[in-house]
């Protein structure tokens, strides 16, 4: 279950078997940097009362650093306090030749063609760590997932060699 009420969280964690799993949903709709978003306290509360798991929008965990995608300072922060990411939602926008809207928000400089969103998804998995992604369309990240995440399965056929 996942929730932007964080009662409903509360009242998951406390009175069902699947409290553990529960995904907060932060709406902040910040810039990743930790002077605009959610302070790191804010990450220990949410230890502390059992959330294991945020789900942000990409934009609040990624940033443009000289040319290249790389972890924000929120995406930083959460993992240092322990919480497991989920984020949303890949392929919502149209195409990224003109910066992808609202979703590439901390990349818009730097996101200019289609094949961008798969250094961001490796940055996403290998820099920030998330656990998931939403999307609208899947194929995106299952290609990854089959290609770059499990190598020793994937079929030259499929994944160009």
């Amino acid at each position: 279950r996942q929730s932007y009420n964080m009662p409903d969280i509360e009242y998951w964690i406390a009175n069902s078997t699947f409290g553990p799993q529960a995904v907060y949903l932060d709406g902040d709709y910040c810039d990743g940097t930790l002077a605009a978003c959610t302070a790191d306290d804010s990450f220990a509360s949410y230890v502390s009362k059992g959330i294991r798991y945020i789900a942000p929008p990409m934009q609040m965990l990624l940033k443009a650093t000289n040319g290249r995608y790389e972890a924000s300072e929120y995406a930083v922060a959460a993992k240092a306090a322990g919480l497991k990411i989920i984020t949303w939602t890949l392929e919502r926008s149209g195409p990224l030749q003109t910066g992808g809207g609202w979703y590439f928000a901390t990349t818009r400089d730097i996101t200019n063609r289609d094949g961008d969103v798969y250094e961001m998804l490796h940055v996403l998995f290998s820099k920030v760590g998330i656990e998931g992604i939403f999307s609208d369309w899947p194929a995106t990240v299952t290609f990854y997932a089959n290609c770059k995440l499990h190598p020793m399965q994937r079929r030259a056929s499929t994944c160009g060699a």
